[in-house]
């Protein structure tokens, strides 16, 4: 199964050219009369995927997408045997993520053989099915062919892992020849959690739908309509756990004795300390043997372990329940999306009030983009100043914390459309639009600057500047970033002038050390930890060969860019301004963020505030989050180790309380797809 949806959702480009990718001119054309597929989000269309079969019976498929400067141009052509069973596929061309070329083929003796960008291997094919690591997204109607014949028992994948399908009732929609059934079903064993997909009345592959959606030509309309359906059956599914979890036998008193306490206000470790939760708040704080448990009161010794304030993402785009199930597993109590639907927004804190999902608690954005093909998706599109101010009054009015701007606003609009949000009430803080220097978008009123690749945008030449899709302004600092002098003197005058601001950075730094430093030979340290705990298809995804290379540039300059990178959030911290932890993907990857920030020069501890006390009291939260002071909601999370010694023991979770709700993060763990603790 491809593994494309984990790849849009957390928007992030990987891998690097293994073999010489095939140009899109040396592609196949579709001939007239293929099936026809259209990729496209509530922004814009993104692309368009055709299927048709050759003269000797091969299955043949062409995908083209552009997702804001990101191109894929690839082509697949697959043998199936008797069983409809692919015994020989081929794909060609280039993703966003760099070579897509890939082979698989079974030889006369049953051995199957593969190479990808990330991997080759053999091994006896048997019963098997081989799961492609690519190609063109509609190919995954042949595994969904399969899991359908194969009913309950499911399938055995190549290289690993089992896959079953589970078909749910029909509903008609309304497509442009009438009326048409089609049936959400869900797919266990391809990712961390169920994956939904759609089939027609014949059980066959019809579509799927998201943030990015791919369905038949014509039927490009009802992928909101399709998403509504889906989210709520997911939501159903999701329900199960949060009333598991969240009820009144995991809320009575606890005392937690004898362990190790980060007091994130002082930014202190305190040994040798007691903690009582109850009825939902920390009770009381004390030294270790001084707090009485009431009667009834769950007693944990701590010994040998660290107690800390549930973890912060500061750059977490929700409305993934599964994730957000997995994000409470890791240790992340709350959260502060920079994008998300205000319906999903609405749906998430609605569901989160009453019990029935389980989630971290925190903070929602929106995103306004200008419209236009290279707009985000999930964004309010505008086509003005006016009507960006009125996208602004739409976030206010839907009770949102704040306005995010992309890379593809008129620059002229920021100023005006800010001065707005602050007089709602909203935080502004985005990606800065092409045209402007991160100063001049901290002049126009940005609270907050996203991702270190924007803040280097700085010291780019024009054309870098002058460029509004997201790939050439990450390529920028990617060629150029290794030659910037931080210190100087139009570097020193924009820190000093973000100070005067109070301007926040959001860097997603480890998003960028795994970019620019992977070349294949390690996998990537967000990831290494949990390689052995996730669905060998997952394990599989994260094998990354790192940001293609741009012609003349090596994997050397862009680890050096990447070092620079590293150095700029030194440097910021070191110049007084205010670093908050955010991934911008799973949240899995949050320690690391952490960790690398302490490489960048913060201590521990500053490291550490970065993911507690300072989002908390960024968002307005810290009167009840970001901290173990009493009266303060139990978002605390108790972890093995001592962490003050390594900031990687954060990973090893042993108790999540949410809420004052006392969850083992073993049973968590297995709920949302990990099979036991991290390395």
């Amino acid at each position: 199964m491809h593994r494309f949806m984990s790849a849009i959702l957390l928007a992030i480009a990987f891998l690097s050219p293994v073999h010489a990718s095939t140009p899109k001119e040396e592609l196949m054309v579709p001939p007239e009369g293929a099936r026809h597929y259209v990729i496209s989000s509530i922004a814009s269309k993104t692309g368009d995927i055709w299927s048709w079969e050759l003269p000797d019976g091969r299955i043949a498929y062409r995908m083209s997408m552009s997702l804001r400067g990101w191109i894929t141009e690839t082509d697949q052509v697959v043998t199936l045997d008797a069983n409809a069973r692919p015994i020989a596929l081929a794909v060609r061309g280039f993703t966003d993520e760099g070579d897509a070329t890939e082979d698989f083929s079974v030889d006369a003796n049953g051995v199957a053989h593969w190479t990808t960008s990330v991997d080759s291997g053999s091994a006896q094919l048997g019963t098997r099915v081989y799961n492609s690591y690519g190609g063109p997204w509609l190919a995954q109607e042949l595994d969904v062919a399969l899991l359908i014949a194969a009913g309950e028992a499911g399938i055995d994948l190549l290289p690993g892992g089992h896959a079953s399908i589970s078909i749910g009732d029909a509903v008609e929609i309304e497509g442009p020849n009438g009326p048409v059934a089609v049936k959400l079903a869900f797919i266990n064993g391809y990712g961390f959690a169920p994956s939904p997909v759609w089939l027609d009345d014949q059980n066959r592959f019809f579509g799927n739908v998201g943030i990015i959606s791919f369905l038949p030509a014509g039927f490009e309309a009802k992928a909101a309509e399709l998403k509504q359906i889906q989210d709520r059956e997911t939501a159903n599914k999701v329900r199960e756990y949060a009333h598991q979890f969240l009820n009144a036998e995991n809320r009575t008193p606890t005392l937690v004795d004898k362990v190790l306490l980060f007091d994130s206000v002082a930014g202190e470790y305190r040994p040798d300390q007691a903690v009582l939760i109850s009825d939902g708040k920390i009770a009381a704080v004390g030294a270790a043997g001084t707090l009485s448990a009431p009667a009834g009161a769950i007693v944990i010794d701590g010994t040998g372990k660290t107690l800390l304030p549930g973890l912060w993402d500061a750059h977490l785009h929700v409305g993934d329940d599964w994730n957000l199930l997995q994000n409470v597993a890791t240790g992340i109590t709350n959260y502060r999306s920079p994008g998300t639907l205000v319906d999903e927004a609405h749906s998430i804190y609605e569901r989160r009030a009453t019990g029935d999902l389980l989630a971290p608690d925190g903070k929602i954005a929106a995103i306004v983009d200008r419209k236009n093909p290279l707009a985000a998706q999930g964004a309010l599109t505008v086509e003005s100043a006016d009507e960006t101010i009125d996208a602004v009054r739409q976030i206010a009015a839907a009770g949102l914390w704040g306005v995010k701007f992309y890379t593809s606003m008129t620059p002229e609009w920021i100023a005006p459309a800010a001065e707005e949000a602050h007089q709602l009430g909203l935080h502004v803080n985005g990606h800065v639009p092409a045209g402007m220097r991160p100063l001049e978008a901290v002049r126009a009123g940005y609270d907050e600057i996203t991702h270190i690749n924007f803040v280097m945008m700085q010291a780019m030449p024009q054309d870098v500047v002058d460029k509004s899709n997201t790939a050439a302004r990450l390529e920028g600092p990617a060629k150029y970033g290794k030659d910037v002098d931080l210190d100087s003197a139009e570097m020193r005058a924009f820190y000093r002038e973000m100070v005067e601001h109070g301007t926040v950075v959001d860097p997603t730094l480890a998003l960028y050390e795994t970019l620019l430093t992977s070349d294949g030979s390690t996998m990537s340290p967000s990831y290494a930890p949990y390689m052995d705990i996730v669905p060998p298809a997952v394990a599989r995804g994260w094998k990354i060969g790192g940001y293609p290379l741009v012609e003349g540039y090596t994997r050397d300059d862009y680890r050096k860019s990447y070092v620079k990178l590293l150095e700029l959030v030194g440097k910021l911290h070191q110049e007084g301004i205010t670093i908050v932890a955010g991934t911008d993907g799973y949240g899995l990857e949050l320690v690391r963020e952490i960790e690398v920030y302490e490489q960048a020069g913060m201590s521990n501890a500053q490291a550490l505030q970065s993911a507690t006390i300072v989002p908390a009291r960024l968002t307005g939260m810290a009167d009840r989050a970001g901290s173990i002071e009493p009266g303060k909601v139990a978002n605390i999370i108790l972890v093995e180790g001592n962490v003050l010694q390594d900031l990687a023991n954060l990973r090893r979770v042993n108790t999540v309380f949410l809420d004052g709700y006392r969850l083992d993060a073993n049973e968590l763990r297995a709920a949302s797809g990990l099979s036991g603790m991290p390395k």
